[in-house]
C-alpha cells in the first residue's frame, strides 16, 4: 500500500496517536474537527484503542464557574497521576461564525505539563452544547491513552443536553444568585447530572441552592414512580440525596439505582475539589458495576449508531438531490407544491436511487 493512499496516510497518523505524540493528536483531532478528507479512516483506525478513558462532562448554567472548576479538577486528577485530555466548547457567533475560544485561558497553568492536553472547539452552529466533532474528538483523546477525558460544554439550556450521550459522567455545576430555584425545578437539570457541584458555596445562597436541588430531586423521583417510568439515563432511587450510596460488601453487586449526590465547593480556592472527584468516581464504579450502568453505556452506543446513519443518509441525500432540492424549494416558495408533500417526493427520489 503506497504512502500516498489515504488509508496507509490515516493508519500511520493513528499510530503516533497511539504512540502519544502530542503534535500528532493535535493533528488529529484538527482533522476530525474539520473533517478533512480521510478523517473517518483515521477514526476506524484508532476505535479499537478506544474504550479505555473515563470521559467526564462538565455543564451548567452560564457564570457558574465550569472552566475554573474543570482547571481544580485537572489539578486534582494529575495530583493521583492519571493523564488528562480536555475539550473546551465554545459557541460560534451565528452571524460571523466566529468564536473566542477562550476557556482554556483560566487553565493556562496546565500548558506546560506534557500529562495535559487542552483543545478548544468551536460549536460551528451545532446545537446541543457540544459540537459536531465532540465525540469523535473525545474518541481521539481516548486512543491517545489518556485516562481521563474532561468535556466543559458551552452554557446551556435545558434541552441543550447532548453531553449526556458522550460522557460517562455527568457533572452539573451550579451557583447561588443565578436562579437556580428556578432552573432546579425544570426537568433538564435532573435528567442531566449524575453529580451535582454547588460551585462559589462561599457566596450567600449556596445552602438554599443545596435544599432547592434536594427537594427537586425527591420530587423528581416521586412523580417518576408515580407514573411507573424509568429517568432518562439514571434511576433515582431511595438513598439520601446528599450522600453516596454505600459501598457494597465484597462479592455484592452495587446498587442498582443512583441518586446524583451534591456537593459544595469554590472552585477558585480549590475547596470541595477532592469530594466531588471522589462522588464522580463512585458513579463511574456504578456505571462500571452495576446492570442498570452497563445498559445506559449500551444505550448510548446505540444512539450513537443511530446518529451517525441520520447524519449519513442526510448527507447522502443532500448531495444527490442537489438539483432536486433547489426545484422543490422554488416550488414551495411560488405556492405550486406544498412543503410537506415536497419532502415526500424527494424521499420517495432518493429510495429510487438506492
Amino acid at each position: 500500500m503506497s504512502i500516498d493512499d489515504p488509508r496507509a496516510q490515516a493508519a500511520a497518523l493513528a499510530a503516533r496517536v497511539v504512540a502519544g505524540e502530542t503534535r500528532s493528536i493535535a493533528r488529529a483531532l484538527r482533522n476530525v474537527d474539520d473533517r478533512v478528507p480521510g478523517y473517518l479512516d483515521l477514526l476506524k483506525e484508532l476505535f479499537a484503542s478506544t474504550g479505555k478513558a473515563w470521559v467526564v462532562g462538565i455543564t451548567g448554567n452560564p457564570g457558574a464557574g465550569k472552566s475554573t472548576l474543570t482547571d481544580r479538577l485537572i489539578q486534582t486528577l494529575r495530583a493521583s497521576g492519571k493523564k488528562v485530555g480536555v475539550l473546551c466548547v465554545d459557541p460560534s457567533s451565528p452571524y460571523t461564525g466566529g468564536a473566542i475560544l477562550g476557556d482554556r485561558i483560566r487553565m493556562a497553568r496546565h500548558a506546560n505539563d506534557d500529562g495535559v492536553f487542552i483543545r478548544s472547539v468551536a460549536t460551528r452552529g451545532h446545537l446541543g452544547g457540544l459540537s459536531r466533532s465532540a465525540r469523535d474528538m473525545v474518541r481521539v483523546l481516548d486512543a491517545a491513552g489518556f485516562d481521563v477525558v474532561l468535556v466543559e460544554t458551552v452554557g446551556v439550556g435545558q434541552d441543550e443536553l447532548e453531553i449526556t450521550r458522550t460522557a460517562h459522567s455527568t457533572l452539573v455545576v451550579m451557583a447561588p444568585g443565578l436562579g437556580d430555584e428556578v432552573q432546579a425545578i425544570k426537568a433538564g437539570l435532573l435528567e442531566t447530572a449524575d453529580v451535582f457541584a454547588v460551585n462559589k458555596a462561599d457566596r450567600d445562597g449556596a445552602d438554599a441552592t443545596m435544599r432547592d436541588l434536594e427537594l427537586m430531586i425527591a420530587l423528581g423521583t416521586e412523580a417518576i414512580v408515580a407514573a411507573g417510568k424509568r429517568r432518562g439515563h439514571v434511576v433515582h432511587g431511595g438513598v439520601k440525596v446528599d450522600a453516596l450510596p454505600e459501598a457494597p460488601a465484597t462479592g455484592e453487586a452495587p446498587p442498582e439505582q443512583w441518586t446524583p449526590p451534591i456537593r459544595k465547593c469554590v472552585a477558585t480556592r480549590g475547596e470541595g475539589i477532592t469530594e466531588l472527584v471522589s462522588a464522580l468516581e463512585a458513579h463511574r464504579a456504578w456505571v462500571s458495576g452495576a446492570e442498570a450502568g452497563r445498559e445506559r453505556r449500551r444505550a448510548r452506543l446505540v444512539e450513537e449508531v443511530r446518529e451517525g446513519l441520520r447524519e449519513t443518509l442526510i448527507d447522502a441525500a443532500t448531495s444527490a438531490l442537489a438539483h432536486e432540492l433547489d426545484e422543490a424549494a422554488a416550488a414551495v416558495d411560488a405556492r405550486r407544491i406544498d412543503p410537506y408533500t415536497a419532502t415526500e417526493q424527494l424521499l420517495a427520489r432518493f429510495k429510487a436511487m438506492s
